[in-house]
């Protein structure tokens, strides 16, 4: 094309329109091209002002959908694309932080407490009343006058537990033995948890203190000897009762390193009924159980059950070689219906039965938010139809999750009767502590039916209470008793007990009066025991046997000052001090979160997780809490 005489070539790209075309599409492909370029990973670590980290703060993309949250030491990764401009720091009980990104790939956060959070974060929750045996508590959210006078309605929500009468003080002249079963699970601790970080104080029932100490790992020795158990105590000053001794028993189950345990035949029965339809029922469960899958062997078997408006067979048993085959299972489920939560577990046990390995763990693994609904839905049926399973060696544990119908008392009940082990699955690093880092504990049982009977001698101790296992007491008789069941130990588990003692000579508010029994006789100065405090007799059954075996341990009248103990035992008292305040006991004395705090700091041994500095921050979490409801109530 000719153009006019005088008019240069280049001119034509001159004209107004053009140029702007060309800068639009210059542009379009220069975003275009920087869009495409690799996605990034930051990574960083959340902390507070102490410079300890924060667990379950939720880090997002802003403006976007893209997220993750903190783990137990802070930790975090998130892939971000190269057009996002910040990321958004959030969690109840702390003020909000937008970082902008910059070329960095690692971002360390500094998060501030705060008394007035965004979203009504920090609730006042109004106590919870009893409807025969459930809790229902309304959540009731008001800030301090400071901030506003408003106070908003949240919608009704609605959870079951199992009253708790908490153990008083006995006296040894009037009751010398007490008698309990051992409890492995943890469920109420991650449970107390889910609560705090939801900006709420949790029902008072919802509290079981041994399973808040229980929860952690504490240094006891393996065992040296015949039993695959092994006794450890130390006695001490109470921290928040002067005057009175705390008594710290340790029992630790030997740990058998997992090419050693037993081929299992497992049947995942699986909830996929309506209720269990929020990002934190079924989408965490599927993930969780693949955590489960990656740790299981070529000679184990799994099978999938699924229950909703009826139970029906997701996948036949299939070994553990072959892990896409279960997690593509896994991924094909949905929720909807109601719960045939009977018709599951009926179906559940067959298939277990039907592949039993003779010297193998048959087990099922239960994945509920307890509400059963459709089905054998009365209790006594459920109990009785696993007791039966329980005595033909296929045992029973199950995985809560959710929040708002969940049905704590129920899931509790059936995991104790099928000779399992009870957790609650809040978020993914709890399920990898379960799957992954206790896999053996979890699934592989080394000592059944294991009970702890404790004689005082009156002439040391006056009075005794055992802190917490309330659910788990016995009859003095059913300790020698081969028909009554208690409480199972897996593969490196611990059961860590405490008891608050009166000493003899010592007054307290706590103990009454009564008299000496006239027929008793006193052997507290026969020869050889006059030096002991008290004596630890331990049952139990090998998981083969229905034989229990007997051995105990002789505890001297010995303390040593508190600062002188062990880590075990100035942590676990800690945590037991904790589950005092949060259960408001009348026996918690001169308790206080800020004491909590400082002895749990001075007790983090290893930590290699951070469970423990994750305790401290909920211990504060629960401080501010509770000085929020202090100050709404003025």
């Amino acid at each position: 094309m000719e153009l006019p005489a005088g008019v240069h070539p280049w001119d034509k790209y001159q004209n107004p329109k053009t140029m702007k075309t060309r800068v639009i599409i210059l542009l379009t492909i220069f975003l275009s091209a920087f869009a495409l370029l690799p996605d990034r990973i930051i990574k960083g670590t959340v902390t507070d002002g102490s410079h300890l980290p924060i667990a379950g703060v939720n880090v997002s993309i802003q403006g976007g959908s893209t997220g993750t949250v903190t783990d137990h030491t802070g930790r975090f990764s998130i892939r971000v694309s190269n057009l996002a401009k910040a990321l958004m720091f959030k969690k109840n009980g702390y003020k909000t932080m937008t970082m902008p990104l910059t070329s960095d790939s690692v971002f360390n956060v500094a998060l501030t407490h705060t008394l007035k959070t965004e979203n009504l974060a920090d609730e006042v929750v109004q106590q919870p009343g009893r409807v025969e045996k459930s809790l229902v508590f309304n959540r009731v959210a008001a800030a301090p006058s400071t901030f506003s006078e408003t106070v908003v309605q949240i919608p009704l929500a609605t959870e079951s537990y199992k009253p708790i009468n908490e153990n008083g003080f006995l006296s040894v002249g009037q009751q010398p033995v007490t008698t309990f079963s051992v409890d492995v699970d943890r469920a109420a601790y991650s449970n107390v948890r889910r609560f705090l970080n939801n900006g709420q104080m949790p029902p008072e029932d919802a509290v079981r203190i041994e399973e808040m100490i229980n929860y952690f790992d504490y240094d006891y020795p393996q065992p040296a000897g015949e039993h695959p158990l092994a006794i450890t105590t130390e006695t001490t000053d109470s921290p928040w009762n002067p005057g009175l001794k705390l008594v710290h028993i340790g029992l630790q189950a030997k740990t058998v390193s997992t090419e050693n345990l037993p081929a299992s035949n497992l049947v995942f029965l699986i909830d996929v009924s309506g209720s269990m339809s929020d990002p934190n029922k079924l989408p965490l469960l599927k993930q969780a159980f693949k955590l489960l899958v990656d740790q299981l062997r070529a000679e184990d078997k799994i099978s999938i059950v699924a229950y909703a408006g009826s139970a029906g067979l997701v996948l036949p048993p299939t070994t553990g070689s072959e892990k896409k085959v279960i997690k593509d299972a896994l991924d094909k489920l949905e929720a909807g219906g109601s719960t045939a939560g009977g018709e599951g577990i009926v179906l559940a046990y067959e298939l277990a039965r039907k592949h039993f390995l003779p010297k193998g763990n048959n087990r099922v693994i239960l994945a509920t938010d307890g509400d059963f609904n459709v089905g054998i839905s009365n209790e006594s049926e459920l109990q009785k139809l696993i007791e039966e399973k329980r005595r033909a060696g296929i045992f029973l544990s199950i995985m809560g999750f959710g929040m708002g119908n969940y049905k704590d008392s129920y899931v509790e009940t059936l995991a104790d009767k099928g000779n399992g082990n009870y957790a609650y699955i809040d978020n993914i690093q709890e399920a990898r502590k379960e799957f992954v880092q206790e896999f053996g504990g979890t699934l592989f049982t080394i000592a059944k039916d294991v009970k702890i009977q404790i004689e005082f001698n009156p002439a040391h101790v006056q009075a005794y209470r055992l802190i917490g296992y309330e659910n788990r007491a016995l009859r003095n008789d059913e300790f020698n008793d081969e028909k009554k069941d208690a409480g199972d130990m897996g593969s490196g588990h611990i059961v860590t007990a405490i008891y608050e003692i009166v000493p003899k000579g010592v007054h307290s508010s706590y103990t009454g009066t009564t008299d000496a029994l006239k027929y008793q006789q006193n052997n507290a100065n026969a020869t050889g025991i006059g030096d002991e405090m008290m004596t630890v007799k331990v049952r139990y059954k090998k998981p083969e046997s229905e034989k229990s075996i007997l051995f105990d341990l002789p505890v001297k009248a010995t303390s040593v000052a508190f600062e002188k103990c062990s880590e075990n035992l100035r942590f676990a008292s800690a945590v037991a001090e904790f589950g005092l305040l949060l259960r408001g006991s009348e026996y918690k004395g001169k308790a206080s979160y800020a004491d909590v705090i400082q002895r749990a700091r001075g007790a983090f041994g290893k930590d290699n997780e951070g469970y423990r500095s994750e305790f401290v921050q909920l211990v504060k979490t629960a401080q501010s809490l509770d000085n929020t409801q202090q100050t709404a109530r003025k």
